[in-house]
């Protein structure tokens, strides 16, 4: 428990600094004429910051504690746009915006959410994208008419003609979700798309207490826990051990959950086998070749989890597998990937709990209302 404490603290005292040493982002959104858009959104990646522009198009968000972050940009009827930055110095950075107008297709404006094949479709996507934990079973899609879907040959799509607005009343946030593309196989899915969250307001002190504690829940064992783990080579201290899989493939991993069945061809390393130093004092690299494996021994698997694998028996420690399917990643002091898509889940916990399991990344446990 000292252990823990300790890392809670230099993390703590580490956040702290950070709030006080803060950049400016602004800038001007046009469309492809040069028109200034006025009302267009801008933000930063799931988190809770985010403005709009004004009526000239010009937007700035302060405040914005160094590392790495994805800025992101939405306006109906226009596509959306996106900027990966990593803020080393506590100035003003100008970042402009250009954006197309979107072209809509055929059965992207008109969706009939009475037909029972939509239902269907609109259950799948449910399912897959916020998820089937328990957190997953007290989110909902406010707005699911603005959703159309399309499947072929296995392959199936969705796509939005609106931000998605989602209630997650299960960890207190409202998310407005910018979907940019969704796409689900027999043994696999994937999307691209931003978050920007917003806080409930709750309807008593004890509602208050549940978010935080779910929250609180939902952020240990997450995979930002383990990256600030690693960075701070507290991976045994904070309930976590790594082990890594040689000359495994993917072949050989169980499609229902991803995670490798035999566990005797695994070796424990240490967090130093997979991460060193980066360019700078302010980043880190994540290296490794082939799969590891996560696990989290200070959580077991919930229940759901077990019916979603159909395995009997005793619940298991907590289990992810990821790989670096983009080589090595670089991330900053605060667990954000430069690259967001850099680090791939094949399975186990990190994979299972998704959008309805999903925190603004400035939260911290332990470091309640400060920004990232």
């Amino acid at each position: 428990m000292k252990r823990v404490l300790t890392f809670v603290l230099l993390v703590a005292s580490a956040q702290l600094a950070e709030a006080q040493i803060a950049a400016t982002i602004t800038g001007t959104i046009t469309d492809t004429t040069g028109a200034p858009i006025p009302q267009a959104n801008v933000f930063i990646a799931s988190s809770m910051a985010g403005t709009t522009t004004n009526d000239n198009g010009v937007y700035t968000l302060s405040g914005i504690p160094l590392g790495t972050l994805r800025l992101v940009v939405s306006s109906i009827g226009y596509e959306s746009d996106h900027v990966d930055l990593f803020l080393r110095e506590a100035r003003t950075y100008t970042q402009d915006f250009q954006l197309r107008e979107r072209i809509y297709e055929l059965g992207e404006v008109t969706v009939s959410t009475n037909n029972r094949r939509w239902q269907r479709q609109l259950e799948r996507f449910t399912t897959i994208f916020i998820g089937e934990s328990p957190n997953a079973q007290e989110t909902t899609i406010m707005n699911p008419e603005v959703l159309d879907f399309t499947g072929r040959g296995g392959e199936f799509r969705a796509q939005a003609s609106e931000p998605l607005i989602i209630e997650n009343k299960a960890l207190g946030y409202k998310l407005t979700y910018f979907l940019v593309e969704f796409i689900a196989e027999p043994t696999s899915w994937r999307w691209d798309g931003e978050p920007l969250f917003e806080p409930l307001e709750p309807s008593s002190p004890e509602e208050a207490a549940r978010w935080n504690a779910k929250r609180d829940s939902a952020f240990y064992g997450s995979f930002r826990h383990f990256l600030l783990s690693v960075i701070n080579d507290q991976v045994e201290e904070q309930g976590f051990k790594i082990y890594s899989r040689p000359g495994s493939n993917q072949r050989s991993l169980n499609l229902r959950g991803g995670v490798f069945g035999n566990q005797d061809n695994r070796y424990p390393i240490k967090a130093s086998d997979i991460i060193r130093a980066g360019q700078s004092d302010d980043e880190r690299v994540l290296d490794f070749e082939g799969f590891i494996d996560v696990v989290y021994t200070n959580e077991l698997e919930d229940a759901a989890y077990l019916r979603l694998q159909r395995r009997a028996g005793r619940a298991r420690y907590q289990t992810s597998t990821i790989r670096l399917d983009r080589g090595p990643a670089v991330v900053d002091l605060k667990g954000d990937p430069e690259d967001p898509y850099g680090v791939t889940f094949y399975g186990g916990y990190f994979a299972y709990e998704r959008t309805g399991d999903q925190l603004p990344k400035e939260y911290r446990p332990w470091i309640q209302g400060e920004s990232f």
